[in-house]
């Protein structure tokens, strides 16, 4: 079957389910009210809650300590709801990319009290990504992107829509390593804090006891900066956090990075410096570079200057060449100058390994398209 085809098939198969409600990423209070309104002892919900999140089935006949009438009655309106994988590619570091479909949520207007809304279907793309005896999972928390940095191929597809809460736990749920999960990063596609509400009942549900139990520690946000949800990031939970910096100059990266504009990388530093960083809790910075734009002495020290005095690391990103973008990928010499340059001033900086760019899922990379296009 060819993937264009599997993708059709997928998508409509979805649209055929959309008459029955997701379970997935409903809280156990919600779970409750479900079950008794199906005629259900009020503790089903949390036996619901137990079977998808810990045991990790994907249909209500696998919750077998729930009748099978009441099964049969909740199948009637309801399912588990996770994706299915559609496409899978494995690199020959180990990495491997997985492609959901996905129903999402498009907002119109940005008054919280504007519902309206209607539903767009697309493709998300998930990463495993192995080392030693760990196992991350880079998830995605949009379809696409409408952040538009420049150097980013999500971003260039534009936006397509919001994933709900159930659809990012899907995720972890539907990939093969789903039990030999580690670490979990919010850099797939999208900008996390631009889908804040479905990305934290996410995370409440990774790191509930009721849910997966995760310590908070086990996972990272990255975001470009988005101040009233990075605020609420900082403030609602425990977990790490990165940064999308690329650029230490203002003018230089609003021409990369259009949220510059809104959202200065100052007062996205002096946001963070609000908050203590010198225990378990991290941030560190992600900086991608580019071959004669900035990755010179100049830069590093501007980047020196601005995070002097914050406990946080730097991590040095390869820049994996993508069509129709000026610049290259900077060489490993100048990436080491660079990174001990800034060791010298006391900053922990570290140059990531790339990780599957023959599959196309190396930072910036993911788009959505596997099989023919690939």
């Amino acid at each position: 079957m060819s993937f264009k085809l599997s993708l059709f098939l997928s998508i409509f198969v979805i649209m055929e389910e959309q008459r029955k409600i997701k379970l997935l990423g409903k809280t156990p209070d919600e779970l409750k009210q479900i079950a008794t309104e199906a005629g259900l002892p009020a503790f089903t919900g949390k036996q619901i809650a137990q079977w998808m999140y810990q045991k990790k089935v994907r249909s209500i006949d696998e919750m077998t300590n729930i009748s099978k009438a009441g099964r049969e009655n909740l199948a009637a309106r309801y399912e588990v709801g996770a994706l299915p994988v559609i496409d899978l590619q494995v690199s020959r570091d180990g990495t491997k990319k997985y492609l959901f479909p996905v129903s999402c949520t498009h907002v119109h207007g940005t008054n919280a009290a504007d519902t309206a809304s209607d539903l767009e279907t697309s493709a998300i793309e998930a990463v495993m990504i192995p080392d030693d005896d760990r196992r991350t999972l880079c998830v995605s928390s949009q379809a696409g992107c409408k952040m538009g940095c420049k150097f980013c191929m999500t971003g260039r597809q534009g936006f397509h829509g919001n994933l709900s809460a159930g659809d990012i736990i899907s995720q972890y749920l539907s990939v093969d390593e789903s039990d030999q999960l580690t670490n979990t990063v919010f850099m797939g596609m999208g900008e996390p804090l631009d889908n804040y509400e479905n990305v934290k009942r996410a995370i409440d549900i990774l790191t509930a006891d009721w849910g997966f139990g995760w310590s908070p520690k086990r996972i990272t946000l990255s975001s470009i900066g988005v101040l009233p949800n990075l605020k609420k990031f900082l403030d609602e939970t425990r977990c790490h956090l990165a940064i999308s910096m690329h650029d230490p100059f203002g003018q230089e990266r609003g021409t990369m990075m259009p949220v510059q504009n809104a959202y200065p990388l100052e007062e996205v530093l002096d946001l963070i410096r609000q908050y203590d960083f010198s225990g378990q809790r991290r941030v560190s910075f992600e900086y991608t570079m580019f071959q004669g734009f900035n990755d010179d002495k100049q830069h590093a020290d501007a980047i020196i200057r601005l995070l002097r005095g914050l406990e946080c690391r730097v991590n040095l990103i390869r820049f994996h060449k993508i069509p129709d973008f000026p610049y290259d990928t900077t060489s490993d010499g100048i990436m080491e100058s660079f990174r001990d340059r800034l060791s010298r001033a006391g900053i922990t900086a570290t140059i990531r390994a790339s990780r599957g760019e023959d599959i196309f899922a190396a930072c910036g990379m993911l788009a959505g398209e596997h099989g023919e296009k690939a």
